[in-house]
């Protein structure tokens, strides 16, 4: 594993930086916040995941949910967009 900087994020699966050479942190997040009523109230969770991971991650999710749903006919098939918000969107403007 390569220096750790100062005020650096790693992926909390590989361990590896989320620096991206010439643009900085790129990395994404899984979160939860479980409240009153669930088995794990007042528990808080955040693992920062790098690109790999988090779409590693993603299809796993993706798969989960076609296992879920593979025999409910009104569950429309996946496009591949599952949890996509928005695409092209450079400046953070969605």
């Amino acid at each position: 594993m390569t220096d750790r900087i100062q005020n650096d994020s790693w992926c909390g699966v590989c361990g590896r930086s989320t620096q991206v050479p010439g643009y900085g942190e790129q990395f994404g997040t899984l979160s939860a916040r479980w409240g009153y009523g669930s088995r794990h109230d007042g528990e808080h969770y955040r693992v920062t995941l790098c690109e790999g991971c988090f779409f590693g991650a993603l299809l796993y999710l993706r798969e989960q949910r076609w296992i879920q749903t593979m025999f409910d006919e009104a569950q429309p098939t996946d496009d591949g967009g599952f949890g996509l918000i928005a695409r092209d969107d450079y400046f953070g403007e969605s």
